[in-house]
């Protein structure tokens, strides 16, 4: 453990970061879960409503930086991809 104050606070800091980026994260990967799971039942109307919700909360978590802006590019285009096919 730290001994200098300054060093103290940033354990702390990064603390407190890391456990709000985890719940960008769960968040999202429950929102992306979701969607897939809504695609399996073959559900259109609610896959495209929560796939609005799991952008939103994919572009929330690229913005905070807990995840890369490519990885959210491909999360959001796997997701489109599955939900209009479904659609055709």
């Amino acid at each position: 453990m730290a001994n200098i104050k300054s060093a103290i606070k940033r354990v702390e800091t990064n603390k407190s970061k890391h456990d709000q980026n985890l719940q960008y994260k769960s968040d999202m990967r429950s929102q992306i879960k979701r969607v897939e799971k809504l695609v399996e039942a073959k559900d259109v109307e609610g896959a495209k409503s929560a796939l609005q919700t799991t952008v939103k909360k994919i572009d929330k978590a690229v913005q905070k930086g807990v995840i890369h802006q490519n990885k959210g590019d491909r999360q959001k285009s796997r997701l489109n991809k599955k939900v209009n096919e479904l659609s055709a």
